[in-house]
């Protein structure tokens, strides 16, 4: 299997959105290098691609993430792993001489994200810490560079291959090169559509934290340490740095946020300002030239009973829209959901490595998959009620479009999926090119005890 095409299935492995990935992920991410019984930590650089390294934990991160999978050990594969890892940091070296940026605040959206799905997965953030030593802004902070890169690597493949398409020509040609004895067999698959309404805080419940941040003005004003006050009040990562968000750039941020920022005097501390996040208590503690540095305290409003019997009734108005007045499921889905994974396809839960919008019942949300178990085929479900990946609850309401039975690979039913496995074999060739021309202008150097891998040859 050639390099490019190992990053490459490596990286949509990374993108999958499930509770079993959300754990391996969790532990291939923090485990550490152990020490040995006379105190000396194991872990040593095995490669250096120009100014970056990879440590020999990197790389037994990467090989148990590949044992997790249920596969065999194997030297080979571990030398395949290293290639990945050097590729990565050519890929990210390459970003660095095209200007190539991932900006912070993308990072901390994918990264809180991700801290949800592990919160839930795991149970809570006070299990997190007890099973990992850890505080859940030290596992944020050393998640960041880590995800950083992840992104880096991904948008720098995107920028290599994002010219590239399949004609159905190339499709046909590719489903014929497959041997029939290797053509894959795919399991019962649905195609569901959703519309997820998020129950919003009303003004009652938004006066309620504004009196609470002015209360904690007032504590701050009077002498209290705003650290303190973060690391009790705040509810986001950075309450763990007492506030501090580090230095951004104008435009970064939220603009309500980043407008009162800018108003602010050095060590002056805002008034309660609202953004779409919740209502933030803002201390301006640097400005350079285009950048700034704060520290905030943010609280997010509460929606209260009322909140919630509002939202349902609305999901039920849609949804006699929908049966009445014939609207359609996907323009409801479109224009109303607030789930953005799915809204831009008009609701439909599509396959996150082919784009396919027939799903795996495997790949669906239990709470998902026993709905539509009692649902029929055309069905439009009652608003149900479900708690999110965050921990906050919403209403769901799905359409039960078709079903489809378990049956070897063919274009007519799967031609989307063979398409997207054309797309990616053609986009790995140009990978696997522009490595094989990238290394030359790029100094390598790998530990001695990996020469059997071939990687500086």
């Amino acid at each position: 299997m050639s390099l490019a095409r190992i990053v490459f299935m490596r990286c949509n492995y990374m993108g999958i959105k499930s509770t079993l990935w959300v754990i391996l992920f969790f532990f291939g991410v923090f485990v550490q290098a152990q020490p040995t019984q006379d105190g000396v930590v194991v872990d040593k650089i095995i490669a250096k691609i120009d100014d970056y390294i990879i440590l020999k934990s990197d790389l037994e991160r990467s090989y148990l993430d590949y044992l997790s999978q249920g596969k065999p050990r194997s030297e080979a594969a571990k030398c395949q792993l290293l290639e990945s890892l050097v590729v990565n940091k050519m890929l990210v070296a390459r970003a660095e001489i095209d200007s190539v940026e991932v900006l912070d605040v993308e990072v901390f959206s994918n990264l809180e994200q991700r801290m949800a799905r592990i919160i839930q997965s795991v149970g809570s953030e006070e299990d997190i810490e007890k099973a990992y030593g850890k505080t859940v802004g030290q596992i944020r902070e050393e998640l960041f560079d880590v995800i950083k890169e992840q992104m880096l690597v991904q948008r720098m493949q995107s920028q290599l291959t994002s010219d590239m398409k399949v004609s159905p020509a190339e499709v046909r040609r590719f489903f014929k090169k497959i041997p029939k004895d290797s053509l894959p067999y795919f399991s019962t698959e649905v195609r569901v559509a959703q519309v997820v309404l998020e129950p919003e805080a009303g003004k009652s419940q938004k006066e309620k934290v504004r009196q609470q941040m002015l209360s904690i003005r007032e504590k701050i004003v009077s002498g209290a340490s705003f650290e303190s006050m973060a690391r009790r009040y705040s509810e986001d990562g950075s309450a763990a740095n007492g506030g501090d968000l580090g230095y951004y750039k104008r435009g970064e941020l939220a603009p309500a946020y980043e407008a009162s920022a800018m108003t602010l005097e050095v060590g002056e501390l805002s008034q309660p300002i609202e953004s779409t996040f919740g209502f933030h208590l803002i201390e301006l503690l640097d400005r350079k030239g285009n950048s700034f540095r704060t520290r905030h305290i943010i609280i997010i409003p509460k929606p209260s009973n009322e909140d919630y019997s509002k939202t349902e009734n609305f999901m039920d108005s849609l949804r006699n829209k929908i049966l009445i007045d014939s609207a359609s499921f996907q323009t409801i889905a479109k224009e109303h959901s607030d789930d953005q994974f799915t809204s831009s396809n008009g609701g439909y839960f599509s396959d996150q490595q082919t784009g396919s919008l027939s799903v795996s019942v495997e790949a669906l949300d239990p709470g998902i998959f026993f709905a539509i178990d009692t649902m029929k085929i055309g069905d439009l479900s009652k608003p149900m009620r479900f708690q999110q990946q965050d921990g906050s609850y919403a209403y769901r309401m799905l359409f039960y479009k078709d079903k489809t039975r378990p049956h070897l690979a063919n274009l007519n039913d799967d031609y989307q999926k063979i398409s997207t496995a054309a797309l990616s074999s053609k986009k790995n060739k140009r990978l696997n090119e522009w490595f094989l021309e990238a290394r030359e202008g790029v100094f390598i150097e790998i530990d001695p005890d990996y020469d059997h891998c071939g990687l500086e040859q």
